[in-house]
C-alpha cells in the first residue's frame, strides 16, 4: 500500500491516503516533477503503456508522490533511482510549484500539487525501469517547444502545463 500527502491549496499536510484511493476523486495531494537536461537538451520518458494513466504519453524525466515517512528529497532521488536507474545524486533545485486537475474517467483523477524540480546530467546511460518507462530520449527544447503546439496529445497532462515554464529556464540561463 502506498500512500500519498494530502495537502490543502498552500501545500500544508491534511492527511495522507492510498495513492489509487486518492486518485478516484480529486483528492488534492503533494508530487515532483523532475526535469533533467543537459546544455539545449531534455531528457523525456515516454510513460509505460500499463500505466494506470497516461500510458504510452511522453512526460518529464521522472514523477511521483514524496512519502509521509521520508524527507522530502529522499522521495525524490528514491524514484530516480527505482525509474532511471540512477545511482548518484544529481545537483537539484525546485523552480516553482502548481497545482493542476486532470479527469482521466468516470473514477480517476490526478489532483496534484506539483513541485517542479531541475537537474543537470552530463551522461544518462538508459538503464530505466522497463516497468515504468516505455522509451527515453533527448530532444532539443526548441523542438520541444513546436512540437508541445503541434502535438499536445502525445504528452502528459502536467508536463503541457510546467514544461514551458521549465524550458524558458533552460534557456535563461538556470540561476
Amino acid at each position: 500500500m502506498e500512500d500519498v500527502i494530502l495537502v490543502d491549496i498552500y501545500d500544508n499536510k491534511i492527511g495522507s491516503m492510498d495513492k489509487m484511493q486518492a486518485h478516484t476523486k480529486p483528492n488534492l495531494h503533494r508530487a515532483f516533477s523532475v526535469f533533467l537536461f543537459n546544455g539545449n537538451e531534455m531528457l523525456i520518458q515516454k510513460r509505460a503503456f500499463n500505466k494506470y494513466h497516461s500510458g504510452g504519453l511522453w512526460a518529464n524525466a521522472c514523477c511521483s508522490h514524496p512519502r509521509a515517512n521520508k524527507e522530502f528529497l529522499d522521495s525524490v532521488y528514491d524514484r530516480i533511482s527505482f525509474e532511471l536507474g540512477i545511482k548518484n545524486k544529481i545537483d537539484l533545485k525546485e523552480l516553482f510549484s502548481f497545482t493542476y486537475c486532470s479527469k482521466y474517467n468516470e473514477n480517476l483523477y490526478e489532483y496534484e500539487y506539483d513541485h517542479v524540480l531541475l537537474g543537470n546530467i552530463k551522461n544518462y546511460d538508459n538503464n530505466f525501469n522497463k516497468d515504468e518507462i516505455a522509451e527515453m530520449k533527448w530532444v532539443d527544447i526548441d523542438w520541444l517547444s513546436l512540437d508541445l503546439v503541434k502535438n499536445p496529445t502525445n504528452y502528459a497532462s502536467w508536463f503541457l502545463i510546467c514544461a514551458p515554464r521549465v524550458i524558458k529556464y533552460i534557456k535563461d540561463g538556470v540561476k
